[in-house]
């Protein structure tokens, strides 16, 4: 059974709103103060927040089978959105998080003024493009609707996944920044902007959708078979992180757990485990 604490969006608002009236009060409660700026306690539980799939299943492994012989007590919160993850951390609440690439998170702390820095690169889930309703790139025709992630990042990497297969033009110069506003050829596609958590469930309301890796998995579906195309993993910036608020990054814990997910354990139950779907990324953290 698995004993991580799944926490739903609501809830964590919730939670979030309550940890921060606390914090700023005289609370004697340590649990709800951040240990940011100092030594944290190596004898208690590291708590990450992540998304469920992949990140939490990754992480729960190394609980399971890691964690304990490398001296290290790991809890795992989950959640199911892209912006709880963040604020929890920032606020002490989690000491960590699993879920986000360098650009999203660099895009996050410029909007919402956090302080969260990536700590080691974990694996990489390529965007794709799938449909319910056509079964080739060639099948997409003019007139045609097709629903992308509405957050920056996510958006201007879907656009340029779809501009990189033919389907559409954008602006020269405004990589994975890119917007619906700087396609310069639609070539008669209609596209639906939503949060990129509901994208699955719009795949029966549209042509084609845009959907990032872990949702896709989530929703049942098989990435290296099910879409239509998929981003090309070479030199591909979007590498899932570990991520810290800043003062946290050298906690002998964290550092733990660095070791362990960069495990050759960590490695092959990426690649049995999702098959190409989800694919490990080891190498440095890329700076934007």
């Amino acid at each position: 059974m698995r004993k991580n604490i799944k926490i739903t969006a609501a809830a964590a608002a919730t939670a979030a709103l309550a940890f921060g009236l606390t914090a700023c009060g005289t609370s004697s409660d340590p649990a709800s103060k951040s240990e940011t700026g100092a030594k944290a306690d190596a004898s208690k539980a590291l708590v990450v927040a992540a998304s469920p799939t992949p990140h939490a299943d990754i992480l729960n492994f190394v609980k399971k089978n890691l964690a304990a012989k490398a001296g290290l007590k790991l809890e795992v919160k989950e959640f199911t959105d892209y912006v709880l993850p963040n604020t929890a951390t920032e606020n002490g609440q989690v000491d960590a998080n699993f879920f986000q690439h360098v650009p999203y998170l660099d895009d996050f702390n410029k909007k919402n003024n956090t302080h969260i820095v990536a700590v080691a690169n974990v694996h990489l889930e390529p965007l794709g493009l799938y449909s319910k309703k056509v079964k080739d790139l060639k099948d997409i025709k003019a007139g045609q609707t097709i629903a992308v992630p509405n957050d920056t990042t996510n958006e201007g990497r879907a656009l340029q996944l779809l501009a990189a297969n033919g389907l559409i033009t954008v602006k020269d110069g405004v990589g994975t920044n890119a917007k619906l506003s700087d396609i310069t050829d639609k070539k008669g596609l209609e596209f639906k902007e939503l949060e990129a958590a509901t994208v699955p469930r719009a795949l029966n309301d549209v042509d084609a959708a845009v959907i990032n890796g872990n949702y896709a998995i989530e929703a049942k579906l098989q990435p290296a078979k099910d879409a239509l195309v998929l981003e090309k993993a070479e030199d591909n910036p979007y590498a899932n992180i570990l991520a810290v608020k800043a003062g946290n990054e050298k906690d002998a814990r964290v550092q733990k757990l660095v070791k362990l997910l960069h495990s050759d354990e960590v490695k092959k139950f990426i690649e049995d485990t999702y098959q190409g779907s989800v694919v490990p990324a080891f190498g440095p953290v890329a700076k934007s």
